[in-house]
């Protein structure tokens, strides 16, 4: 199975197919998007390449800037953000430093956004803000699994990064119905065209297995629908707009981050 230390072979090889794919699109959107992998992807790997510490790290920075995008696109309180940045970024050390005790820590996360609103005495918005911090969450819990799950975390990086694409291109070029009322831009093929890609490339890497089969072909497509339904419910097109072309950091790991979460359940 690849590793951080076998990686650049591979992730040279797919980012050179992406670019060659983009240009031939011709298309603005995609073209940014290659540019913030590319940026994007050298990171993640030399992260990884560091060891647990490095995934921690790694795991730490994505759920800040995603807590704090999350946060602003809900219209948060302040004290709110603050809980939920504090929660997403001690998730990841303790999975690093004490993983026995991470179900504590996810109990105390959850007891310490709820009680924000409940110490300030929100009667009128109280209930809104403690279930949006719960579900803050938990929706970024998942990235305890760049820690917990080892070098698979590369090649479901990988997968999902090009399943995406592919998905996206598909739905473009074959039609069809729509995948759901929370995205309508979505097709079934789409979804189909971007699972294939995904298994495909997590066989190239030699961690094709059931489990993470499932976790990459289910999770990509049910991740970005989350993420529309949230957006959908904020009226927000993007959750940022600080990365070109991408939207924000959220944007791009939405579907990552239910794949992570099928991952730890089903291995």
């Amino acid at each position: 199975m690849i590793t951080p230390a076998t990686a650049v072979p591979y992730v040279v090889g797919a980012l050179a197919a992406g670019g060659i794919a983009v240009a031939l699109s011709r298309r603005r959107e995609y073209v940014l998007r290659w540019c913030a992998w590319a940026v994007a992807v050298p990171v993640v790997v030399a992260a990884l390449y560091a060891g647990r510490g490095g995934a921690a790290g790694l795991a730490v920075a994505a759920g800040i800037v995603c807590a704090l995008e999350y946060g602003r696109l809900l219209e948060l309180a302040v004290p709110d953000r603050v809980a939920l940045v504090a929660v997403v970024t001690a998730t990841p050390l303790v999975a690093w430093l004490a993983p026995a005790h991470l179900l504590q820590a996810l109990i105390a996360g959850v007891l310490a956004v709820v009680l924000v609103p409940l110490l300030t005495g929100d009667a009128a918005g109280g209930l809104r803000r403690a279930s949006l911090g719960a579900f803050g969450v938990v929706w970024f819990l998942p990235l305890v699994g760049v820690v917990l799950l080892g070098d698979v975390v590369l090649a479901l990086f990988i997968a999902v990064s090009v399943s995406d694409i592919a998905a996206s291109f598909g739905g473009r070029l074959l039609g069809g119905p729509a995948l759901s009322p929370l995205s309508p831009a979505k097709r079934w093929s789409g979804a189909l065209a971007g699972g294939v890609a995904g298994l495909g490339v997590l066989t190239v890497l030699g961690a094709f297995t059931l489990p993470l089969a499932v976790a990459v072909a289910v999770g990509a497509p049910l991740g970005d629908l989350l993420e529309s339904m949230v957006k959908r419910g904020a009226g927000a097109k993007d959750s940022a707009s600080w990365l070109a072309g991408a939207g924000g950091l959220l944007d791009r790991l939405d579907s990552l981050l239910l794949t992570l979460a099928l991952a730890l359940v089903l291995t």
